[in-house]
């Protein structure tokens, strides 16, 4: 897939960042999500990766929610431990709540496998928040990868064509909710 032209860039105003990518780090910041970053960035799409975005120091809700809140799309990628993950599970509900555009990409995993865990630490009423957010993209068509067989280069190509057809569209939205006001 090619840049986006400056032109198309330009109007699609710039916030934060235009994509927010939520993954299990252990799992997925080597492969996946880091693959995904650098092709977006490469296109001309700013995207958001915690290893990337954020130095010591920044305090870690406060930059991740501001990423979310600013972004336009979001991509999550589940992972075999994902819902281990409270900072995950989080995102995911911030990115729902938001009513953002959410890419799901399973990897390495299939979406019935996908359950938040309770282990006693987590408030009864925040893992009902991550229960509905987890089942709401469970219910988004996504694409899913195996790692042993799968084809890198293709899975790229179509999570970053997913993503850019996202982006177009979510302007497109904007832009006709403008002229109706």
């Amino acid at each position: 897939m090619q840049r986006l032209p400056a032109k198309l860039m330009a109007k699609m105003g710039r916030p934060a960042c235009d994509v927010f990518i939520n993954h299990r780090g252990i799992d997925t910041k080597r492969n996946v999500a880091g693959l995904l970053y650098d092709n977006l960035t490469r296109m001309g799409v700013r995207s958001f990766l915690d290893s990337m975005n954020m130095k010591p120091g920044d305090r870690l809700f406060h930059n991740i929610d501001r990423g979310i809140l600013g972004c336009k799309v979001g991509v999550a990628v589940f992972s075999p431990r994902y819902c281990d993950s409270h900072f995950c599970l989080h995102e995911l509900a911030l990115l729902m709540e938001s009513n953002k555009r959410v890419v799901p990409i399973f990897y390495d995993v299939k979406p019935s496998e996908l359950r938040v865990k309770d282990n006693g630490t987590c408030p009864p009423m925040e893992l009902q928040r991550f229960a509905f957010a987890l089942e709401e993209a469970k219910n988004t068509v996504g694409l899913t990868f195996d790692s042993l067989n799968g084809d890198w280069s293709k899975l790229l190509r179509n999570a970053s064509e997913a993503v850019i057809v996202n982006l177009l569209e979510v302007e497109e939205e904007r832009k006709h909710a403008r002229k109706q006001r």
